[in-house]
């Protein structure tokens, strides 16, 4: 049991465990209420005082805006004006240049009436030059005409074909001391797989051979009955190439005398036979340069390939470095992602839970509002009723 003092009237009287919390609760809850009411008081007015600062920011903002717009519509004003002043003298100056250009180009077409005559003239000059120099060349090769056809009517076939051989080697001997100090060039006298050819060419770089020719040399007299063509030795041509093991064929040819698709120069047969050419005896030696040197830049090119390709070992080596590295760094993107997701699901969690905690607070503001209109309207008789223990008590109270 607990004793009460009544502070006006000083009377003492004994209440139990359940009454005396039930009045410190009252108490305590009254005491909480105006707490509650002071800090909403407080919070409003440092609410009305944030929402002034920001107005008050706000529109110096906006002056400061409209200001420097003021000063860029100014400055825009001044350039447009002049922009105009330009384009004036520059017009004015286009006109100039024009006029000038007009004058000169009259004085151009004058001078050049009097240049088109003078060039007529060097023209029919130079015609004339080109004229006899054509008359001369064409004198020059009737004359050659008759001295090969006088040599070849000396001579009988087996003669005309060893006279284009000796004229071959002969031609490639003279630049052997200079041009194809490693090279080989000799006759044809292995007959073990049936056939041969008439010479074989091969070249070395680093005791290493990089170009083969196996060469054919076909002539015969203009009175020979039965004419050859150069078609019927290209079959026997490749198949030498081939029982050799050389990489090209070339057939030196006087056949078809007449016939321009021979005439003009190297022909290409590969359409026909691999790595195979036609060639007149003129185009003998530069053949062969050509074919040499064409393997010589392949052989660099080899070497340069054989550089690149340990390069390019290096090369994957990094890129596959790099690959591990994107993969790598990948996966970690993707692990922070969802880890970046995960953490703003539950941030969004915490933000549901803190409106239901501030929908529990809000309640908790009325429940505590009805809890003390209730507290106001506790009375001795309300304590008391339907307690006949305390009523008793009070009673015997009253009588003492």
């Amino acid at each position: 049991m607990n004793t009460i003092e009544c502070p006006k009237c000083h009377e003492v009287f004994q209440i139990d465990e359940a009454g005396y919390a039930a009045i410190v609760k009252q108490i305590r809850d009254k005491e909480f209420s105006q707490d509650v009411k002071n800090i909403e008081k407080q919070f409003q007015a440092e609410k009305e005082s944030a929402v002034q600062v920001t107005k008050l920011e706000s529109e110096k903002k906006l002056n400061d805006e409209l200001n420097k717009k003021d000063k860029e519509i100014a400055e825009l004003k001044n350039k447009i004006d002049s922009f105009g002043k330009d384009k004036e003298i520059e017009l004015a100056k286009l006109l100039n240049e024009k006029n000038e250009k007009i004058s000169e180009m009259t004085n151009a077409i004058s001078k050049l009436n009097g240049e088109k005559e003078l060039q007529e003239k060097e023209y029919e000059l130079k015609e004339q030059a080109l004229k006899e120099q054509y008359e001369d060349k064409l004198r020059f090769k009737d004359e050659e005409i008759a001295r090969y056809k006088d040599f070849k009517a000396r001579l009988n076939n087996k003669m005309l074909g060893e006279s284009l051989e000796q004229h071959c080697e002969i031609e490639f001997n003279k630049l052997r001391p200079t041009g194809f100090k490693d090279a080989y060039f000799e006759k044809d006298n292995d007959i073990k797989p049936g056939t041969k050819g008439d010479y074989i060419f091969r070249d070395y770089a680093d005791g290493q051979e990089f170009i083969s020719i196996m060469f054919e040399m076909k002539n015969e007299a203009d009175e020979t009955s039965t004419k050859h063509k150069n078609e019927d030795f290209l079959q026997k041509l490749d198949k030498d190439r081939k029982d050799k093991k050389c990489e090209y064929a070339v057939l030196v040819s006087m056949l078809e005398p007449d016939n321009e698709f021979y005439n003009n120069g190297i022909v290409d047969m590969s359409h026909r036979y691999e790595k195979m050419y036609v060639i007149r005896p003129q185009f003998f030696i530069p053949m062969i340069t050509l074919l040499r040197n064409a393997a010589l830049n392949s052989l660099e090119y080899q070497k340069q390939l054989a550089v690149v390709r340990a390069q390019n070992i290096d090369v994957s080596n990094f890129e596959n470095a790099v690959n591990d590295f994107k993969e790598m760094f990948s996966r970690h993107c993707e692990l922070a992602s969802k880890k970046f997701q995960t953490a703003i699901e539950e941030i969004d969690k915490t933000i549901d839970h803190l409106e239901k905690t501030k929908k529990a607070l809000l309640s908790w503001g009325d429940h505590l509002r009805l809890a003390n209109n209730k507290t106001e309207d506790l009375s001795i008789k309300r304590l008391t009723r339907n307690n006949p223990t305390m009523q008793a008590k009070f009673e015997e109270l009253k009588k003492e």
